[in-house]
């Protein structure tokens, strides 16, 4: 029998309660929810699947000590106790990442630094040698935390951060995280049942994962690899089995619709559809929200509109009352989801929201509110039988309150008093690195195999008379 053995999965603050459903529809044990990470404990193969189909992670970690340390001296002794030859080839390349919430521990650079120091001298009094440390590709990437004197030294299994889907050939200003489109869809309890709009789409995130999650397929797929695949005990068969089972995959009778006003944020999103395969089920448009009209079939809006912060407007509060005139008159009957950060947009929007979820983006305490938009007076809809859902803000604070890791407690960017007359600024974002082609062991992309599969079957002897579809994304 496969041995057993804990494992961390971090997330964004307001995901916990959807990562730990997501552990537990995986068949993972032991989940517990802390302060942005679930833990839990499975076997080689479970860390190979939290790593290849989870939605909102954004690493897997394998602790490997925990330990209790006054000091940085205290940190290096027992870092350098550990058998690191179980773990590390002198002859590959490591990197620590350090995150520290500390009165002892000031400078999370230094206590990476000491723990570089254990390893190396670990290897150099026992062989001669020493491993060489890489900061932009290391075969094995470690991870330590910090929370006051409590430590736990751990072996990252992702590598690169999972939020990089590998699909993403372009973005806009200020793309919206990859792991929180997947979180605020899974939110809502959206699985496929309906047409999904998102009527501010930019580059296509929210679009491209709902695609994901309609069709159940895992965000891995696009991947090119992970940090586990260095380790000594890799196991190549088991992760191209994982890779190449797809019968957990669905089929998907509605359709998403993606609309921006801009002509280069429609062009990006187009590229970043098909390069993730799902260019049949999204329609994109070039089409202010100003031009939304009301849906023929059932539908649920989820958006992510500018904040102020990082994507300029020169009428912020004028789009928010924009907003909230389409949602009344031309989405009734429906429900609209929509992800903000100040009071003063959401008040604009002019809707009393039936729930109220805390999330952070870009470090910015944001709330993620429904609106139920019913035909007619609030009194009539009443009548009918229906009532909003009571806010459930409190609710849900206190439900991941219970659970908190109370260790990890990092101070949130403070908000920034809002004028109505102020210029707004554009802040430079770092431009996302480009991503590279998939290409798997099995030697093609997603993409390309559903494709093949689908020229395959239209080659099999069939008595149907009707002409197989074939993908043309």
């Amino acid at each position: 029998m496969e041995q057993t053995f804990e494992m961390i999965a971090k997330t964004f603050q307001g995901l916990e309660e959807v990562l730990a459903a997501e552990l537990t529809a995986l068949g993972a044990d032991n989940i517990e929810m802390g302060r942005r990470m679930v833990s839990f404990t499975g076997d080689k193969e479970m860390l190979y699947r939290a790593n290849f189909c989870l939605r909102t992670a954004l690493r897997i970690l394998k602790p490997i000590k925990h330990f209790t340390a006054a000091d940085a001296d205290a940190v290096y002794e027992a870092v350098k106790a550990i058998r690191w030859e179980d773990y590390l080839d002198p002859a590959k390349s490591f990197a620590v990442d350090a995150t520290v919430f500390s009165e002892e521990f000031r400078h999370s650079k230094f206590v990476s630094y000491r723990v570089k120091d254990a390893i190396a001298d670990y290897f150099r009094e026992r062989t001669g040698k020493r491993p060489s440390v890489s900061i932009t590709n290391p075969d094995v990437l470690l991870n330590i935390h910090i929370a006051q004197t409590d430590c736990t030294l751990s072996l990252d299994s992702s590598g690169e951060s999972l939020h990089r889907r590998g699909y993403r050939q372009e973005a806009v200003e200020a793309p919206l995280n990859e792991v929180l489109a997947a979180g605020m869809i899974l939110l809502t309890g959206w699985k496929g049942e309906c047409d999904l709009i998102d009527p501010m789409c930019g580059s296509g995130t929210i679009p491209i994962e709902a695609a994901l999650i309609a069709r159940n397929i895992a965000p891995g797929v696009f991947r090119q690899g992970y940090a586990f695949e260095n380790w000594p005990d890799f196991d190549a068969d088991l992760l191209e089995r994982i890779y190449n089972d797809d019968s957990q995959e669905r089929e998907f009778a509605h359709k998403i619709y993606g609309y921006d006003n801009s002509i280069k944020a429609n062009a990006i999103a187009q590229r970043n559809v098909k390069a993730a395969g799902v260019g049949r089920d999204i329609v994109l448009k070039v089409q202010p929200f100003q031009q939304f009209e009301q849906p023929q079939e059932k539908s649920l809006i989820i958006t992510n509109p500018p904040y102020g912060e990082r994507i300029s407007s020169t009428d912020l509060l004028g789009l928010y009352q924009m907003i909230g005139e389409r949602l009344k008159h031309a989405f009734t009957g429906n429900t609209a989801w929509v992800l903000s950060y100040r009071d003063e947009c959401f008040d604009q929007i002019g809707l009393k929201p039936s729930a109220r979820i805390p999330l952070q983006n870009g470090g910015l305490d944001c709330e993620f509110r429904k609106y139920e938009i019913f035909d007619g007076k609030y009194k009539e809809f009443r009548e009918g039988g229906e009532a909003l859902d009571k806010p459930r803000q409190a609710e849900h604070r206190e439900r991941r309150g219970e659970a908190r890791d109370s260790r990890d407690r990092r101070p949130s960017a403070p908000r920034r008093p809002f004028r109505a007359d102020e210029k707004e600024r554009r802040r430079p974002e770092r431009p996302e690195r480009p991503e590279r082609d998939r290409r798997p062991r099995s030697g093609e992309s997603y993409p390309e195999r559903k494709r093949r599969e689908a020229k395959e079957q239209s080659h099999k002897p069939t008595t149907d008379t009707t002409t197989p579809h074939e993908t043309t994304d």
